[in-house]
Formats: C-alpha cells, sequence, structure tokens
C-alpha cells in the first residue's frame, strides 16, 4: 500500500513487520541472482560461506544520514552501490570492500537500465527531503520490477509552533509555506533584505525578485551552485559559498554582517541546520520562512535507522 510522507509530529509508519513481510513477499517472487552484471566482494569476513559474487543493494545517498547508513552497511559486510551527484560527496563515504560509489544524475530509463544491469536487489532510499525526482523514479522502477523499496525519512524538525500569528509589522515571525510559488505571489520579500538557504535550485525562481529586494544567497562550494547563483542573477558581493554544519555564531554573524531581515529555508531538519536556523531567528528578532517538504507518496518509509538497516539484512537473508 502507497503510504504519504507525515509531516510535524506524526508517528513514524516505518514498521519493521510490515517491513519484513513486504520484503518476503517479493524476495518469494523474484530472483535474488539473474544472470546480470554482478557486483564483487572482495574477502569477506561477516558473511562468511556465502559467495563472493553478490547482487548489490542500491543506497541512494548525498545526505548525512546515508553515510551513516553505508558504515552500518560496511560493518555488516553487506554488497552495495551508493548514488550520489557530486564528486564531492564521495568523501561522506567510507573506504570499504563491499562498497562501490557512483557518481552521477539518473534520468528515469537511466535507473531502470542501471537496476538491471546491476542486478540491483533492493533499494533503500536515503535521498534529501528535497530529492522528488530521484525518489519518484527509484519508485516507479522498482514496482514495474518488483525490487523491495524502503525510504528513510530524515525526521522532522520537532519545535515549537509557528510564530506566524503576529502583526504585519513585527520581526520576529516564523512562517512556513508550502511551496516556493506560494511565497513569490505572496508579499513577503517586497523591500527587504532576504537570505536565502534554499540551495542553488531554486534560485531562478527569484531572478525575477532582484529589482523588488535585496537578495542574498548561501550556497554550496560548488561550480554548478557557483554557476546557477549567477544566472538568477547574484553578484558575487552577494554571494557566500560555505558547507554545512554551519555553527549559530557563524549564522548570526552572517546575518548581522548583511543586515538580514528575512530568511528563507527549507524544512530540512536538524541536518540541515533548521534548528540552528530557527535559534538565530528568534535571538536576533528576524522573520524565517520555511518552504515545506514536498509530499511524496512512498512505497513505504521509515525514520528509524536501526529499522533502515534491518530491510537491508532482510534483502540478503
Amino acid at each position: 500500500m502507497m503510504e504519504r510522507r507525515q509531516k510535524g509530529d506524526k508517528e513514524d509508519k516505518g514498521d519493521k513487520g510490515e517491513i519484513h513481510s513486504q520484503i518476503r513477499n517479493l524476495k518469494s517472487k523474484i530472483s535474488l541472482t539473474p544472470q546480470r552484471q554482478m557486483f564483487q566482494v572482495e574477502e569477506p569476513q561477516e558473511r562468511t560461506g556465502s559467495s563472493s559474487l553478490l547482487t548489490p543493494l542500491w543506497l541512494i545517498g548525498g545526505t548525512q544520514e546515508s553515510a551513516q547508513l553505508a558504515e552500518a552497511i560496511a560493518r555488516a559486510n553487506l554488497p552495495c552501490i551508493i548514488s550520489v551527484t557530486t564528486e564531492s560527496a564521495r568523501a561522506l563515504y567510507p573506504d570499504a570492500a563491499c562498497l562501490q560509489v557512483w557518481v552521477g544524475r539518473f534520468t528515469c530509463l537511466e535507473i531502470e537500465a542501471f537496476v538491471q544491469q546491476q542486478g540491483i536487489i533492493g533499494v533503500l532510499d536515503a535521498s534529501h527531503p528535497y530529492a522528488v525526482e530521484i525518489s519518484q523514479s527509484a519508485i516507479a522502477v522498482c514496482q514495474k520490477l518488483g525490487i523491495p523499496y524502503l525510504r528513510y525519512e530524515r525526521p522532522v524538525f520537532k519545535g515549537a509552533g509557528n510564530r506566524d500569528e503576529l502583526g504585519a509589522g513585527e520581526q520576529g515571525r516564523r512562517i512556513t509555506l508550502n511551496s516556493f510559488e506560494s511565497l513569490l505571489s505572496g508579499n513577503y520579500l517586497q523591500g527587504r533584505r532576504v537570505l536565502l538557504t534554499v540551495g542553488y535550485r531554486p534560485l531562478h525562481l527569484f531572478q525575477a525578485w532582484q529589482d523588488k529586494a535585496t537578495l542574498f544567497a548561501r550556497i554550496l562550494p560548488s561550480a554548478i551552485a557557483l554557476e546557477s547563483a549567477v544566472k538568477a542573477g547574484f553578484t558575487n558581493d552577494r554571494l557566500i559559498c560555505l558547507r554545512p554544519p554551519i555553527s549559530a555564531a557563524l549564522e548570526a554573524a552572517l546575518w548581522r554582517q548583511w543586515n538580514i531581515s528575512v530568511v528563507v529555508t527549507k524544512a530540512s531538519g536538524a541536518p540541515g541546520g533548521e534548528d540552528v536556523k530557527r535559534t538565530v531567528a528568534a535571538e536576533l528578532g528576524i522573520d524565517l520562512i520555511t518552504i515545506d517538504r514536498p509530499t511524496v507518496e512512498y512505497l513505504q518509509q521509515t525514520s528509524d535507522l536501526s529499522v533502515a538497516l534491518d530491510f537491508c539484512r532482510m534483502l540478503f537473508g
């Protein structure tokens, strides 16, 4: 059964029994040793007695949580291919014989070919909460090929409720919106000094606002991020390249330096610095606008790292 991403304080829906049952049902219908390109595992340690040629699971990575999962997968000596979109992300993962890191971007057709060529037996999706395209494509391929899929969903940050009930002239509001379209169709940014901490992909949406507000952006130190920001109209004096985590002291210093009056961010949870931004915004009396996570229909999901690791083990059990 398809399951909608839950928000706020709702309980995690990643029930171990249900996940294990679904994996067993799928494994009874598909072969786990297809005659395709195999993944070579050198000198297996914990899986003694098993074949040295094992089909791998696919970990969709690029996040801190995916690095934690990769370390656990490596300790269990489970064959795994990890996909990331940038070369710099390769450094997140341990150097282990049972792990391979694949760098690049997929289309849906490329995902299907990749899964078949590599003999993927299961998919653990630990991509960023806003990386909707890769999740939706992986789900479609898994459904088509009958491959087990589990989404690891970063926990939603649990903090105090919104403060957007404050008057329009007061500062220190905390506002949650469901999309960038809602932000840009409203009057939230007009005439203000705005810091965007939303990554480089949405920056083109703000190009028409360069003459309506004073826009600044914080992006990752990568060529594609910098190129995208410049194309969106951001000048060098209104850009800063930093790699998280970013301390509260550095966050506050940057906001003061640029005399920021409103910050726009994503609901990326504590790993994305959402907690730090809330704290600094409250201390400095600065409005914080959070763009909510997109809604994705996952096949099954969990926010428990131990459940995600059980899923991986079950694939080889």
